[in-house]
């Protein structure tokens, strides 16, 4: 497991993407990744100047089931 050293957080096994990359797979902009940055709802990793998140992060956090009204 790797940790990075900005802030001591450990990163999961899960795949860092560029925020395009991300976005794409889940059909928003770049600038919504960059939303839940900022208000903490994601992870952003620096990599150099680069900054990328975590797939498997995203999946957990921003794909949320609708619950049915249906049972």
């Amino acid at each position: 497991m790797r940790t990075t050293t900005a802030k001591n957080r450990s990163v999961s096994r899960g795949q860092l993407v560029a925020l395009a990359d991300a976005a794409e797979e889940f059909s928003v902009s770049v600038k919504t990744i960059r939303r839940r940055i900022a208000d903490g709802t994601v992870t952003g990793y620096r990599v150099g100047r680069l900054i990328r998140v975590d797939l498997d992060e995203l999946r957990e956090r921003l794909a949320i089931a609708i619950p049915s009204a249906r049972p």
